[in-house]
């Protein structure tokens, strides 16, 4: 068995949605590294830093992303494996590279609670908190405007007899 710490760049920008790892980001490893009747079997604590923009907001942000990982690298002609020994050597960067980029937010936010974008404006509304957000009709339920949503009242006021 043996244990490591790394520190080494992305090689390559890591993710295509709102946030991705970099190239040239510091990705720190702490990789343990254990010989096993199939092969090597290697479980690390992967941690690094995301930046990209919130989902809502459209501000940028960074935020750390942190991985477990344990995968068995099995020696050549052994059963099918998708990660193999060659060499006595195991490449980690596919294997770090598919578990970072699987840890990535769909939806990145820069807080809980972001409340978003003015559909009006445009502005920011954390930091215009007096805005209230006003509720866009669709115009062509216009129609439907004059219904009350009380089942009790009488609505027949609200459509005329060449709407019926």
């Amino acid at each position: 068995m043996r244990e490591h710490t790394v520190t080494v760049d992305a090689p390559e920008q890591w993710g295509e949605g709102l946030v991705a790892v970099r190239t040239g980001t510091p990705i720190n490893q702490q990789v343990r590294l254990e010989s096993v009747h199939e092969g090597i079997l290697v479980t690390a604590d992967v941690t690094t830093t995301a930046a990209g923009v919130c989902g809502r907001c459209l501000i940028d942000i960074e935020q750390g992303v942190e991985v477990e990982i344990q995968e068995l690298f099995a020696y050549s002609g052994d059963e099918a494996s998708d990660y193999e020994v060659h060499d006595d050597h195991v490449d980690l960067e596919p294997l770090l590279r598919d578990a970072v980029v699987l840890s990535l937010p769909f939806q990145p936010v820069c807080q809980p609670d972001c409340p978003g974008l003015d559909p009006e404006t445009g502005e920011r509304l954390a930091e215009n908190p007096d805005i209230e957000p006003q509720e866009i009709v669709d115009p062509r339920w216009s129609a439907l405007a004059g219904f009350s949503p009380d089942p009790g009242s009488d609505n027949s006021d609200a459509v005329s007899k060449e709407e019926r």
